[in-house]
């Protein structure tokens, strides 16, 4: 398969739990010469299958990549990188389950900012966005507002997006060039 022109601009990878997403990210990113991957999730020291999901991770990355592990502070992690370097950041769900805790003012201030600082990027930005509203309607409120806030910012950096994929079933399907954005 031939690799895809990676543009310069925002791209977004959206799909279901397990579908292939970060590895398609990480392909579209390899032949990169300088590439930093922001990892958003925090840490959870007593979650074995986690452990197991982001040592997979770790083991596919290119030793010369950088890593910033951001967590809720994924703006600032932007801003600081050099706009002409490419990042990945997988993944948006990480971020957002974060500051689940802040107020719908709060939070629409912080998606905001990352909205602004995403804006201020020249090169490749490629933003891994968990697909939360395929599966099973929240039991918890909890559940609800983080499917609610994921599914919004990822409309939103949908309009900002140069180039965007979904992939479901380890297959990338280019919604650039097959779907039409929703007015």
């Amino acid at each position: 398969m031939n690799h895809p022109l990676l543009p310069n601009g925002i791209i977004v990878v959206n799909g279901p739990s397990r579908g292939g997403k970060s590895r398609w990210a990480e392909y579209l990113v390899r032949n990169q010469k300088n590439v930093t991957y922001v990892a958003t999730s925090a840490i959870r020291t007593n979650d074995q299958a986690w452990e197991q999901r982001v040592r997979l991770h770790r083991e596919r990355r290119p030793s010369h990549w950088q890593l910033i592990e951001s967590g809720e502070k994924l703006s600032e992690s932007i801003q600081c990188e050099d706009i002409n370097q490419t990042l990945l950041i997988d993944a948006l769900g990480g971020f957002t389950a974060t500051l689940l805790n802040l107020n719908n003012p709060d939070w629409e201030k912080v998606s905001e900012e990352l909205i602004r600082s995403l804006e201020a990027r020249i090169s490749p930005t490629v933003i891994v966005v968990e697909e939360t509203g395929w599966g099973v309607v929240p039991a918890t409120a909890i559940g609800g507002l983080f499917r609610d806030r994921q599914g919004l910012l990822a409309q939103q950096l949908e309009k900002l997006a140069i180039q965007s994929w979904l992939v479901v079933q380890g297959r990338a399907l280019n919604l650039t060039q097959l779907g039409i954005l929703v007015p």
